[in-house]
């Protein structure tokens, strides 16, 4: 599996410490990432689930891509104000990150990949 699994407790050390810096967005990570917000539950994450995994084995080593189970994080997905899944955050090295809603097609993804998280 080339996703990783991000708890509050990681997500808060290898991409954001929200609740230290809540007005300022300062990313922690050493590479872009791409977060699933996602739930075991739901039919078109699970859709989303392989090309997610496709993806990470494409981009390794370029990006992170990593998958938060809102379900058992809700204390994040409420942070990010996640109210649909699957909710996708992409987050660039600098800058803003941008959310996206829905299960892309792969296209569109790398699409997003190349252009939000890989441009110079």
């Amino acid at each position: 599996m080339k996703t990783i699994m991000l708890t509050k407790q990681d997500f808060l050390k290898k991409v954001v410490d929200y609740e230290n810096n809540p007005q300022d967005w300062k990313y922690l990570g050493d590479k872009p990432a791409l977060i699933d917000f996602y739930a075991d539950w739901c039919g078109p994450c699970k859709a989303l689930a392989p090309i997610l995994e496709e993806l990470a084995g494409e981009y390794e080593g370029r990006i992170y891509v990593y998958k938060v189970n809102t379900g058992e994080e809700e204390e994040l997905s409420a942070a990010f104000g996640i109210r649909s899944i699957p909710s996708l955050l992409f987050v660039p090295m600098t800058g803003q990150p941008q959310m996206a809603q829905g299960a892309l097609p792969k296209s569109v993804l790398k699409d997003a990949i190349e252009n939000v998280l890989l441009k110079p």
